[in-house]
């Protein structure tokens, strides 16, 4: 049993590990669909205020260039297609949901979202490496065009591959919007060992969103040990998606409650919350988490 199933059968959280391994995402698209999935796009606009910040401060010194992000559980690379091109979440619903694409194998398919997605690359798009434990899904974002690269490596349970070391060597941003808890802090410090690697020296920023109920805390502390200081975004919370059924509710209540959560508003109206957390070097912290990100909220 993987530690991801292992989760689910502890919690009760609902599995849908199947549409993380099928050949392109259009399952993916209608399964969580159903349960309003939006954390892709909140990830969207809080990853875009933080790239802009790092192209303002030059890449720690480091002059123009494209910006490089390491997407941990990127599945089909759907953060990456946010973040790159001129679309929405709402937009890719529609595009995999639409009737035009339901008779396309899923190589027709990869080939008809290489050619949508670049006539919709946005200006100064960062380059994407995508990292996720699901062959299937790298593999399509790499033959649809949304990764630059990808990997299909489980670094809960494997040193990181030196090819993937090198991809991500440098890179300005690690970026999860729905890993945490699936991947623990053996996994970051991984990823912090070859992103550092490189000549440059460069520390990436790390962004991460974290169900409410998840700890972070053993992340922050391995992130600690790379000059790494972590902030969480105290003023605001983000829904990520409705709960699948009863099951799911009453089990994260009676977390948060352990935890002394207060859920009123939240996920007591039948919503899962993540909150947000930013890593960066002490001496690229001055300017407060709330202010940075005070165009995405």
């Amino acid at each position: 049993m993987s530690k991801r199933e292992a989760l689910h059968q502890k919690s009760g959280k609902a599995n849908f590990e199947l549409v993380y391994g099928l050949e392109d995402p259009r399952e993916y698209f209608r399964t969580l669909g159903q349960f309003d999935y939006c954390i892709p796009q909140h990830g969207q606009r809080v990853f875009s205020s933080l790239i802009e910040a790092r192209c303002e401060e030059g890449h720690n010194g480091h002059g123009e260039r494209q910006t490089g992000v390491v997407d941990v559980c990127c599945s089909y690379g759907i953060n990456a297609t946010l973040l790159k091109h001129e679309t929405t979440l709402d937009g890719l619903y529609a595009r995999y949901g639409s009737e035009e694409l339901v008779g396309l194998s899923s190589e027709e398919l990869a080939g008809a979202d290489a050619a949508f997605y670049k006539e919709r690359t946005r200006q100064a798009a960062p380059k994407v490496v995508g990292l996720d434990v699901s062959s299937n899904a790298v593999s399509y974002g790499i033959r649809s065009g949304v990764l630059d690269a990808g990997f299909a490596e489980n670094l809960e349970e494997n040193e990181p591959t030196q090819t993937l070391g090198q991809a991500i060597s440098g890179a300005d941003l690690l970026t999860v919007t729905g890993g945490v808890g699936y991947i623990t802090e053996r996994t970051f410090g991984r990823l912090l060992d070859c992103m550092t690697d490189g000549p440059e020296g460069r520390i990436p920023w790390v962004a991460a969103f974290a169900l409410r109920w998840v700890s972070y805390e053993e992340v922050s502390e391995v992130l600690s040990g790379y000059g790494l200081v972590t902030e969480k975004l105290s003023s605001h919370t983000f829904t990520q998606r409705r709960f699948a059924d009863a099951l799911e509710r009453e089990y994260v209540l009676e977390e948060l409650a352990k935890m002394g959560v207060e859920t009123a508003g939240k996920e007591d109206e039948g919503w899962y919350h993540a909150d947000f957390y930013l890593s960066r070097p002490a001496d690229e912290a001055e300017t407060p988490i709330q202010t940075l990100l005070e165009p995405a909220l």
